[in-house]
């Protein structure tokens, strides 16, 4: 630009800045996109091999490109891995967005609205992914601040989506961590085909009635709550009882 302007005596025409503009919009977006394959290539063969089968070859191959042309974009598999767990919390997220800007907050639609969201395959590649944690030092080092930060950002959503229960945010914490707790464990034994799915139904039902239980604005709305299911009446009812 600088000889430009010694040999015209002006600055650059306002279409040239323009044309640089989208240049660099399209490298952005291209950039974007190949970020995007790489990440989706990677959740895919987490699904499909396993996190201790994958490796960094499969995941280019996965995503139709060069391993040179997936370096250029990151840096080692610890970077493909990072993107692809920050990639399944905002899954994750949007998920819970769309099921819960509904009119309906019932206990019964929210509980087989997450439920019918563990059955996605991006449940199996999370699953995967915190299992391996355990015995994987790198991946844990990923795995577990990203999920810190997850659980934050999803209880502060979950506190605005959630109006009816702004009188109650002790107990609603509690609701969701148990609710999360109890379909995400059952959802891994129907996965692992060690439970009968015919109790999946009553065990959802359990939930409901326990989330019901815990919020006095579900107290006239839908039906009562079965006592012999969720143990003696307290504001906060043991949850140590269902187990």
């Amino acid at each position: 630009m600088a000889v430009l302007e010694v040999r015209t005596g002006s600055k650059p025409r306002a279409s040239t800045k323009k044309s640089r503009t989208r240049v660099l919009n399209l490298q952005a977006t291209k950039s974007a996109q190949t970020r995007g394959k790489v990440v989706d290539a990677t959740i895919r063969c987490i699904i499909r091999f396993g996190y201790a089968n994958i490796t960094t070859p499969q995941i280019a191959a996965e995503a139709n490109l060069s391993r040179g042309a997936m370096r250029h974009h990151f840096r080692n598999g610890a970077a493909i891995i990072k993107a692809a767990v920050v990639e399944l919390h905002e899954r994750r997220l949007r998920a819970f967005r769309r099921t819960s800007q509904t009119e309906s907050h019932d206990p019964a639609t929210m509980v087989q609205a997450y439920w019918n969201q563990l059955q996605n395959p991006t449940f199996v590649a999370f699953h995967e992914l915190a299992l391996a944690a355990r015995t994987s030092r790198k991946l844990a080092r990923i795995l577990v601040p990203l999920e810190k930060e997850f659980r934050e950002r999803f209880l502060v959503e979950a506190f605005a989506l959630f109006p009816e229960w702004s009188g109650e945010r002790e107990a609603f914490g509690i609701a969701m961590t148990f609710s999360q707790t109890f379909l995400e464990g059952m959802a891994i034994r129907v996965l692992n085909d060690t439970m009968d799915t015919a109790m999946v139904a009553p065990m959802l039902k359990l939930v409901e009635n326990q989330i019901r239980s815990m919020n006095p604005a579900f107290t006239h709305s839908g039906p009562p709550a079965r006592r012999q299911l969720i143990g003696k009446p307290s504001r906060y009812r043991s949850v140590s009882r269902l187990r």
